[in-house]
């Protein structure tokens, strides 16, 4: 039988094997003989009756484990197997973890000790509580979207929603003696790319050839990334197919918009951000690529992915919060609705999984002959504004006391260039201001 992940083949003994019996034992289990060539032929082991009364206290006292040691004998020739069972804790040799990995050992570390670490102690990465930040630091945008989403949903009371933002972190258990979680600064802080680095959202568009034409990162919390990075796709990358049913327009976009709301919001809730890789999104005429660093499940693979599975989280703190705001289902079933979703649009959809991250992509059917696309992605309205005007439009619709540095913030032009559109929109009959500067809202016209 050849070497694979459960057994490894020694000639001899040498003490540096506690490092595989280590391997072993944080993976899987497996059985490490010795007196076997790499062919698995039995070449013998000498000593072998000293050999098993030392192996077994060297184990024991380096690894702080029991193993079973058994002598066993083929062709005249004596050899050792050691059964090594997988353990739940960690096990570590002169303070390094190793781990096996197909017909291999591997030493952990950074993120990937950490995982492992997290894992086996039952920890979750997004529970774990940040230094140098506090309550006061969180952003009140990020608080507000989530209270109109939550109260959207109906999946919290107005009794929880009327909390303090201190006590509504504590009721979604995003803080831990006293300090807020890794997912409350995630979730919540303005910038939490000062901890994380790859906390933010990366668009790029290729148009039908591979060069970069033009391109966003979206900054903020995981609920302005979430509130803002479907609708900057459907405004500035998507181009909608115009079509008439008798007399009445109809416009139809690349990907339900639904199934794009799904990919993003399960990119942003189960990334790993200690990689510090953001989500990148790359934007093609016939393809759209969604790609995130991760980490599965044991045994998870792309089929899993597409089929109902079990609802399980990398990070379940920021899971809940997206379930509380009516972003996602709690059951595991929102990929296979999306992927049903998008084959009833005619968009096939496929994921690829990697040791440390996932592609999910779209693939758009070609157009018609009798179907043409828009000059400009704000077809609709390119008649009355331009293109930043129309993005201004639909942030106003979504948040009525947005300010002009939040929309500048959003557009990536100056304030003055922002202020300057705004008064055009309210010259064409646009848009209105109700009330006072600080205080007040926009109203969209009906022009």
């Amino acid at each position: 039988m050849p070497e694979n992940q459960n057994i490894e083949y020694k000639s001899s003994w040498w003490d540096e094997y506690l490092k595989w019996i280590c391997g072993f034992a944080n993976a899987q289990g497996g059985k490490l003989y010795i007196g076997v060539s790499d062919d698995g032929q039995v070449c013998g082991v000498q000593n072998a009756k000293r050999l098993m009364e030392d192996v077994p206290n060297k184990i024991r006292e380096s690894l702080g484990m029991l193993v079973d040691v058994n002598l066993l004998s083929a062709d005249s020739k004596e050899y050792i197997e050691i059964s090594v069972p997988a353990s739940s804790e960690p096990v570590n040799y002169r303070g390094e973890y190793h781990y096996r990995s197909g017909s291999t050992k591997q030493l952990l570390q950074g993120p990937a000790l950490t995982h492992f670490l997290l894992d086996r102690t039952r920890t979750k990465w997004d529970a774990m509580p940040v230094d140098g930040v506090e309550f006061k630091d969180l952003d009140k945008e990020s608080f507000d979207i989530f209270r109109r989403e939550a109260k959207k949903s109906g999946r919290m009371t107005a009794q929880d929603l009327a909390m303090t933002n201190e006590e509504l972190l504590d009721n979604l258990n995003l803080t831990e003696n006293g300090k807020l979680t890794r997912a409350a600064v995630l979730l919540f802080h303005r910038k939490p790319e000062r901890w994380f680095g790859g906390a933010y959202v990366k668009i790029g568009f290729f148009g039908d050839g591979p060069d970069l034409q033009y391109q966003d990162e979206i900054y903020g919390s995981l609920f302005i990334q979430a509130d803002r990075v479907v609708e900057l796709i459907y405004l500035k990358y998507f181009k909608a197919r115009i079509s008439y049913d008798g007399l009445i327009r109809v416009e139809r976009y690349p990907i339900p918009k639904d199934a794009m709301r799904e990919a993003v919001f399960n990119a942003l809730m189960h990334s790993n951000y200690d990689s510090g890789v953001q989500i990148q999104i790359r934007i093609h005429e016939d393809l759209v690529l969604i790609s995130n660093d991760c980490v599965f499940p044991a045994n998870w693979t792309a089929e899993t992915l597409m089929q109902r599975h079990r609802s399980e989280q990398y990070n379940p703190k920021i899971a809940n919060a997206f379930f509380r705001a009516g972003y996602v289902e709690a059951w595991g079933r929102g990929i296979e609705n999306m992927c049903k979703l998008c084959a009833d649009y005619g968009v096939k959809t496929e994921y690829t999984v990697h040791p440390c991250d996932v592609m999910l992509e779209f693939r758009i059917p070609q157009l018609d002959a009798s179907d043409k696309w828009p000059e400009k992605v704000t077809e609709r309205v390119t008649e009355k504004v331009t293109e930043n005007q129309a993005i201004i439009i639909r942030e106003m619709e979504k948040n009525p006391f947005i300010t002009a540095i939040g929309l500048a913030k959003i557009l990536g032009i100056s304030l003055r260039k922002t202020k300057e559109n705004i008064k055009k929109l309210q010259q064409k009959g646009l848009i209105r201001r109700i009330g006072p500067d600080k205080g007040g809202h926009w109203q969209i016209t009906k022009n």
